[in-house]
């Protein structure tokens, strides 16, 4: 028994340490608003994506590759890592260089393609999901329904389930929309661990700056 016992303990600690590249079921595309990480974080950090110029909404937080029960991260890979310019040309989708590096160092590198190839296919899944305009459009905060959000990304995405979308809040705001796509990108439903919508009925969301 005690032999079984440290063969788990031994297993789960390998597991934690990077699992194999390229070995996961399917990914989740997660969308944050950006307003309400300028408010709980970027604004204290002074972020250049949080200024009054700005006017960024939903920006790309990361495309992260998941098992149908958890989730792989900082794997080792042989692929090639994406050159600085690189990170640098994703910052108009995720605000800056430097999440753009982190989100290839803790998911990228688990999906098996190079640096260059998983910049590529996070832009082409920002791209092909069409976030809806009534929220840039907002002059002042409002509150509302975190499903409401939910519902509205469904109305203008018909590909997509209630099943396949998730609404996450911090801080009694709506922070962030997570999508689920198979590794060729087409909408599939989400695993337990990651349907765990937003259930606030007066979920505080901020315009666009």
């Amino acid at each position: 028994m005690r032999a079984l016992l440290i063969l788990l303990l031994t297993a789960t600690i390998a597991r934690a340490e990077g699992e194999k590249a390229g070995a996961f079921d399917y990914y989740v595309l997660a969308l944050s608003w950006t307003p309400t990480w300028c408010a709980t974080a970027g604004d204290a950090r002074r972020a250049p994506e949080c200024s009054a110029q700005a006017n960024r909404g939903w920006a790309l937080h990361g495309l992260w590759p998941q098992y149908h029960r958890g989730w792989p991260s900082c794997c080792t890979s042989a692929r090639r890592p994406p050159s600085r310019a690189m990170s640098a040309g994703m910052a108009d989708i995720m605000g800056s260089a430097g999440l753009a590096w982190y989100q290839w160092k803790k998911h990228g590198r688990c999906t098996g393609l190079s640096g260059a190839d998983y910049y590529a296919l996070a832009r082409k899944a920002y791209d092909a999901v069409r976030r809806p305009d009534v929220f840039e459009q907002l002059t002042q905060p409002v509150t509302l329904p975190a499903r409401v959000v939910e519902a509205a990304f469904l109305r203008d995405n018909p590909a997509l389930e209630p099943d396949m979308v998730t609404i996450t809040c911090q801080q009694g705001r709506i922070q962030e929309v997570r999508i689920c796509l198979s590794r060729d990108l087409d909408p599939v439903p989400c695993g337990q661990d990651v349907m765990r919508d937003c259930r606030l009925k007066d979920a505080r969301l901020d315009p666009v700056r």
